[in-house]
């Protein structure tokens, strides 16, 4: 009679080796994870996520956190009473709005993730891109067109901002240091003023300063799919080009598409969108032959 538990040892053994060839490979590469969404609200997925994290540093991968928190400087904003305005799913950021999200993502949120990094045996140091003067940023310029006049019009979005450079020696100092960076996406310009960036601009930013192993974007969906539902798997920039076009990929998702091209076209290796609600899924999709979610890269990539 087979043993229950023998069984169970055996599959959970047969899984670490055929995670073994992806450990020797990406020994000493970085990867770098833009974590919100779901998970940041669920104290569950949140210990699965830092367990997830803290176990890729212990196999010799060098992991690096960057967090969004929409959401909560939403919900801020309301209980102080600041109306939020949008243009193009970008938050439009005057001077108190500005110091909210700082105070929330470089306060609030960024310390209560390195809490749970730590409390899963990690040593994780929280920043945000201002520390170091790892990130410096620029103003977003944005434009619309009028429905009426079908004229582009100049938008200011205040004190949003993208990463004009970034210096990865904190993160790398960090690393080596055995420390887990988790970056709030907060920035100071080169004039001085403190800036909000999307958090997937950020981590798609530092992926390619660092030639990144991977770049994983944990979202709410599966990752890419077709007209038909199906799950896309791999995809170079030509094909995100041509999906976008024939309409397959639209609203959020071209974004986040956008920033993974930019990564694997800057330096990183591959990006990864994937479904951040299934528990382990960047374990699943990077340590497993099966894979769990849409992997985009410049080229074929070969074996491990």
């Amino acid at each position: 009679m087979t043993d229950p538990t023998h069984e169970r040892m055996l599959a959970k053994a047969e899984t670490l080796i055929e995670a073994l060839p992806y450990f020797q490979r990406y020994a000493g590469r970085s990867f770098v994870v833009k974590y919100g969404g779901h998970a940041m609200g669920d104290p569950e997925a949140a210990q699965d996520f830092a367990e997830d994290i803290v176990l890729l540093k212990a196999v010799g991968i060098n992991p690096v956190v960057v967090h969004g928190g929409g959401p909560q400087i939403g919900a801020m904003l309301k209980k102080l009473g600041v109306e939020s305005q949008f243009v193009d799913g970008l938050r439009v950021t005057d001077k108190e709005t500005a110091s909210v999200a700082e105070m929330v993502l470089s306060g609030a949120i960024n310390k209560e993730l390195v809490g749970w990094i730590t409390q899963s045996g990690g040593r994780a140091l929280g920043i945000s891109g201002k520390d170091g003067k790892m990130v410096t940023a620029r103003k977003v310029e944005r434009t619309v067109k009028d429905p009426d006049s079908n004229i582009e019009q100049a938008v200011d979005l205040g004190f949003v901002g993208e990463p004009a450079t970034v210096d990865t020696t904190i993160l790398e100092t960090a690393s080596k240091a055995g420390m887990i960076p988790v970056v709030a996406p907060i920035a100071a310009g080169a004039d001085g003023q403190t800036y909000n960036i999307n958090a997937d601009t950020m981590a798609g930013a530092i992926a390619a300063a660092l030639g990144a192993a991977r770049l994983f974007l944990l979202t709410d969906v599966s990752g890419v799919l077709d007209k038909q539902g199906k799950l896309l798997t791999d995809l170079r920039p030509a094909d995100i080009a041509r999906l976008q076009q024939d309409g397959t990929i639209s609203g959020g998702m071209i974004p986040k598409l956008e920033t993974c091209v930019h990564a694997v076209e800057g330096g990183c290796e591959a990006a990864v969108v994937l479904d951040g609600r299934v528990p382990h899924a960047m374990l699943l999709e990077f340590f497993t032959s099966r894979g769990a979610g849409t992997l985009i890269s410049a080229e074929e990539l070969g074996p491990a």
